[in-house]
């Protein structure tokens, strides 16, 4: 049994034999995605902005979730009859031979009142000191589950927070790409929040699809 917290990019490298990709059309489309943002919503990132430059640093994991990521998530609204936020569900799968199991953080998946097929993988939140693990290789470590669950039917996303820090990324079958840090203390929280409503986008057209 191999957990999602013992993993790290090394680890899941040599066992599944993946390789990280530098450049990505699936990644590169996401991130460069169009969605508008009303004024109304640029006041609101702002004030969550500026709570995170003032107190981020100090957070924990639970404070990070609770004052900057769980709102974030939820002005984006994902919750629908169709698709949801799930935290911290534990759920298995076998890949390579290999069961491997935890409970991520969040997942955003199909499924009203549990989760069915997860297509967002799976945000590990990480204080901005001292962090435990390897973020990167745990969300990764769901994705390679996730995929399997989804039977390889179309790339899997997923992001990592570390502190002030947000990675973007995807997995198709034995490929990552991961995007450069975006960091919400600056402008970038602006694009963080676009890139999260595409998501949502690609999200409802993927439940479309396996429907």
């Amino acid at each position: 049994m191999l957990k999602f917290s013992e993993c790290t990019l090394v680890k899941l490298d040599k066992t599944f034999s993946l390789n990280r990709t530098y450049k990505d059309k699936t990644l590169r489309d996401w991130i460069e995605g169009k969605s508008t943002i009303s004024d109304i919503e640029r006041h609101v990132l702002n004030m969550y902005r500026q709570a995170l430059d003032i107190q981020g640093y100090d957070w924990n994991e639970v404070e990070l979730r609770q004052h900057f990521i769980g709102p974030m998530l939820a002005l984006v609204n994902f919750s629908s009859p169709q698709i949801g936020i799930f935290s911290e569900r534990r759920f298995s799968g076998i890949v390579d031979g290999i069961e491997m199991s935890g409970e991520p953080d969040s997942i955003i998946s199909s499924g009203f009142r549990e989760p069915e097929k997860p297509y967002f993988c799976f945000q590990e939140y990480k204080k901005e000191r001292d962090p435990k693990g390897d973020p990167a290789g745990q969300a990764l470590a769901a994705m390679l589950v996730a995929q399997e669950i989804n039977e390889h039917r179309h790339p899997i996303y997923g992001c990592y927070v570390q502190g002030r820090d947000w990675s973007f990324m995807v997995l198709h079958d034995k490929e990552y790409c991961i995007s450069r840090p975006y960091v919400a203390v600056h402008d970038d929280i602006v694009e963080i929040f676009r890139i999260l409503k595409v998501l949502k986008q690609i999200i409802i057209r993927l439940v479309a699809i396996d429907d």
